[in-house]
């Protein structure tokens, strides 16, 4: 369903000292943003209504986070929570941040020098309609290709979906984009593991019956990319033929 128009969002978002007003500025400063840059820095792309992040952020003073969604409808709603759940542990809201940005397009507002230690990726869009469509999955290896660039070595992408054919296929999308996939699950609450935070997504899906996959991919070494962008199709080449 889509989300209705909400005219206080901006206003709202820009009285907010955790929101980020102009993220394509600080490209190489992120970290300067925070009450103390030198903790690990740890990204949510598509924070949604700020679920996952109000339970982690308040929980872990010594880490740093930002929420990035497209739209501000909807990141005045994780504005909110986010903001309810600093209240409730009466602590101060200095290891968060919040922005809008276009994730696709997300590498022109950061630099290497922002060291990304963590990204978590929680039941993004699948786009399973057609293969054409794949190329805008968080997961797709040119999605990747713009994270690596961003992160540590050896930092780590935490990724969860409800989508079968997202998880297949993203299992071979991480190790074609230089990652290491050093544990998955098709079942993630047959055996939860502790540290596992659920989304509001999370909850419903597995109401539902629909096993939770995810998977823990770990940065490795350049020379182990093997991802090529794909050649422009040129008038005449078939328009259906696969990317």
């Amino acid at each position: 369903m889509r989300m209705r128009f909400k005219p206080y969002a901006r206003p709202e978002l820009l009285a907010c000292d955790f929101h980020v007003h102009e993220p394509l500025t600080h490209a190489g400063h992120w970290r300067e943003l925070y009450a103390r840059p030198a903790q690990p820095w740890h990204l949510e792309l598509g924070c949604g209504k700020g679920g996952f992040l109000a339970q982690i952020a308040p929980a872990h003073p010594d880490i740093n986070y930002l929420g990035i969604d497209i739209t501000d409808k909807v990141l005045i709603l994780a504005k909110r929570k986010v903001e309810a759940a600093y209240a409730a542990a009466r602590l101060p809201a200095d290891n968060v941040k919040i922005a809008s940005l276009d994730i696709e397009r997300m590498g022109s507002a950061f630099a290497p020098q922002d060291r990304v230690a963590r990204i978590y990726i929680n039941f993004c869009n699948p786009w399973s309609k057609n293969a054409g469509s794949h190329k805008h999955r968080l997961t797709h290896p040119r999605q990747l290709l713009q994270y690596r660039r961003l992160m540590d070595e050896g930092a780590e992408i935490w990724f969860k979906t409800d989508d079968d054919d997202l998880f297949r296929d993203s299992l071979a999308y991480f190790p074609a984009a230089g990652f290491a996939i050093t544990w998955q699950t098709a079942d993630l609450h047959a055996d939860e593991p502790a540290w596992n935070l659920r989304t509001e997504h999370e909850g419903m899906f597995s109401e539902q019956g629909i096993p939770i996959k995810a998977l823990i991919a770990r940065k490795g070494p350049d020379d182990t990319v093997t991802w090529v962008e794909p050649k422009a199709r040129t008038r005449g080449e078939d328009a259906d033929a696969p990317a």
